[in-house]
């Protein structure tokens, strides 16, 4: 009875081998993307507006004129994309389609893969590769939380005076400093009615009033809760804003994410010009439109007293020259929907040609109207980091920069669209695409960077391959030699371990990175684990005189609890790493929690299946073991 329940035991019906059979067969054909490779292609996407139907044509009549014949074209998602056999070539063909197609369009090297398209048809594709493996830049940058928080309280401090005027509540100045927003009024019945007031409409705000002999003050600063808000909502667009200007750069595949709270990581696989990122990244150009105040004689007397008339503040030019603007700013960064750099139709100097959201136009338009003969000026304002060698050490130093760039008398009405001039070629290109992009809403400091070559990331691949090939090749030996059949049964499943693993990460579209490799290669090593224990139970079994059916069904039945303890903590572990870690501590949780999973199915269902079909229901007198 015993023996007959055993070979019932060993033996899987038809469904089940067909359900492990075919789960196999079909995370196999989601790893095969990985097999073909990628191939170097330009990307080209269109800076604003839609792809027009004449791109194309260019870029082909481009690539004919300067004698490249060999190059595939596709169009995707709105993009172009053209393939190479070769990375001279590619590099060639850049030069030639960004001089065709103009600044309207963003061109990006990329390596495409080169999946087939019936594999492409079915959703598959290859797993991405980290910066460590591609190449590309690392930057680590730090928000500047304080001037995040300053700007808020400096927004505070204007719709403060203006809900005071727009309301008629009567005040005599409103300052701020260290923080406190400092409110003066006439009596203390006069502070207590504007406090009430002012509680209604802003609650972010705390209140305290104070006296003195002439006059009474409501002093409002901002609340811890509304202080913790602001840094998230400073990291939070500080993010978007990065996204957005790395799509302008072009970049396939980039990361940005949070790290801790007040730090973002950007990682930039393939990029090559490393200097034109860090610029573009960290850069915080913003503009504000001012009206101008009086006339070159009055900025001069500005310049020389020091005292400035009220409700006007004192810039200057970029050749240092002094000009008195309205302290009221008509349109700011934030308002500018869309900006192209080009070339002015009459003067042929470069230009940026801005375009504004509703608010902005409407504003815009209102103040133009009521101006029309006058000077606007262009004030462009930057956080700038210098280095200075101080006492032996080099210490960065925060600058805020404000110039004006650009004073143009209003001679219509102005709305959407205007164009703003005064800027070099350069500086006309890199404004507009922050522009594009949007302002950062606290300054950043780049306080990590590092660069991986290709050459380098390429051995960083090979190294790993050869590690995953030398630890599986000796894994395999061993097994083989050591449980002679059973071996070669365990080494056929963790070869299809392997291609789980490489299945789910391309199917997940992960990352893998150098740390994922060594979480894969560990998982070889763990993979066998569930194995050993299984064939030795077996051999404990056999020696105490059990018959080999029965031997082969306890063995996988009493080794199942050990197996599933050992790697249900194992994989607690890694989500412990995944949850808590960054960057290349959760790439090894990834692929080590993939791997504990897939070694789980194949350890014990796989090789089962094969045993049941070689031994299961079969009278024998011996088993290689």
């Amino acid at each position: 009875m015993q023996v007959a329940q055993s070979v019932a035991a060993n033996h899987y019906s038809f469904w089940k081998n067909l359900l492990i059979v075919s789960l196999v067969l079909v995370l196999g054909l989601y790893a095969l993307p990985n097999l073909f490779g990628e191939d170097p292609a330009l990307q080209i996407s269109v800076r604003n507006g839609e792809m027009s139907a004449t791109a194309a044509t260019q870029a082909e009549q481009a690539l004919k004129e300067g004698g490249i014949e060999e190059y595939r074209l596709e169009q995707k998602s709105g993009r172009l994309l053209i393939r190479f056999s070769d990375t001279e070539t590619q590099l060639k063909a850049k030069e030639l389609v960004a001089a065709k197609l103009g600044n309207n369009y963003v061109i990006a090297l990329n390596l495409a893969p080169a999946t087939p398209d019936w594999l492409t048809s079915l959703g598959a594709a290859p797993m991405y590769l980290g910066l460590d493996l591609r190449g590309g830049v690392h930057f680590l940058m730090e928000v500047d939380m304080a001037a995040a928080i300053a700007k808020s309280q400096d927004g505070y401090r204007s719709e403060l005076r203006s809900f005071m005027r727009t309301e008629k509540i009567r005040y005599q100045g409103i300052t701020l400093r260290s923080g406190v927003i400092k409110m003066r009024f006439a009596d203390l019945a006069k502070a207590e009615a504007a406090e009430a007031r002012l509680k209604k409409e802003f609650r972010d705000l705390e209140y305290k009033i104070t006296e003195d002999a002439r006059s009474a003050f409501v002093l409002a600063s901002l609340s811890e809760a509304a202080m913790e808000e602001e840094r998230k909502s400073a990291l939070q667009q500080n993010i978007i804003t990065l996204r957005n200007r790395v799509n302008e750069l072009g970049v396939a595949e980039p990361i940005i994410q949070q790290q801790g709270k007040e730090r973002i990581v950007v990682q930039l696989p393939g990029v090559q010009d490393t200097a034109r990122a860090k610029e573009i990244l960290g850069a915080t150009a913003t503009l504000e439109f001012r009206l101008v105040h009086g006339s070159y004689t009055d900025w001069i007397g500005a310049e020389q007293s020091g005292r400035t008339p009220a409700n006007s503040h004192l810039y200057h030019e970029r050749d240092g020259s002094p000009v008195l603007l309205k302290r009221q700013v008509i349109v700011t960064g934030d308002q500018i929907k869309g900006a192209a750099s080009g070339l002015d139709s009459q003067s042929g100097s470069p230009n940026v040609n801005i375009n504004l959201d509703g608010k902005g136009a409407s504003r815009m338009k209102k103040i133009s109207r009521d101006n029309i003969g006058k000077p606007m000026a262009v004030v462009f304002i930057e956080t700038r980091y210098d280095k200075k060698f101080v006492n032996g050490n080099w210490i960065k130093e925060k600058r805020h920069v404000e110039e004006v760039i650009n004073i143009a008398t209003i001679r219509d009405v102005l709305s959407h669209r205007f164009q703003i001039s005064g800027l070099t070629t350069t500086e006309a290109r890199d404004l507009s695409l922050l522009l594009r992009a949007g302002a950062l809403k606290a300054p950043m400091e780049i306080i990590e960077e590092r660069t991986v070559g290709p050459s380098l990331g390429q051995d960083n691949i090979d190294q790993g391959f050869n590690s995953v090939l030398i630890g599986l090749c000796l894994v395999l030996i061993f097994m083989a030699l050591y449980y002679r059949v059973f071996g070669l049964i365990a080494d056929v499943a963790l070869v299809v371990n392997l291609v789980l693993i490489v299945a789910l990460l391309s199917i997940l579209q992960a990352t893998l990175t150098l740390p994922g490799i060594a979480g894969i290669v560990l998982t070889v090593g763990m993979a066998v684990d569930a194995n050993v224990l299984i064939f030795e139970r077996i051999r404990e079994e056999l020696r105490s005189g059990n018959s080999i059916q029965a031997s082969i069904s306890a063995g996988y039945d009493k080794a199942f609890v050990t197996i599933a303890d050992a790697n249900i903590t194992t994989l607690l572990a890694a989500v412990v790493l995944f949850s808590f870690g960054t960057g290349a501590i959760k790439g090894f949780a990834v692929t080590l929690s993939i791997g504990i999973i897939t070694s789980m199915f194949t350890a014990i269902m796989g090789s089962r299946m094969l045993i049941n079909l070689i031994y299961g229901g079969k009278r024998i007198k011996r088993l290689a073991i």
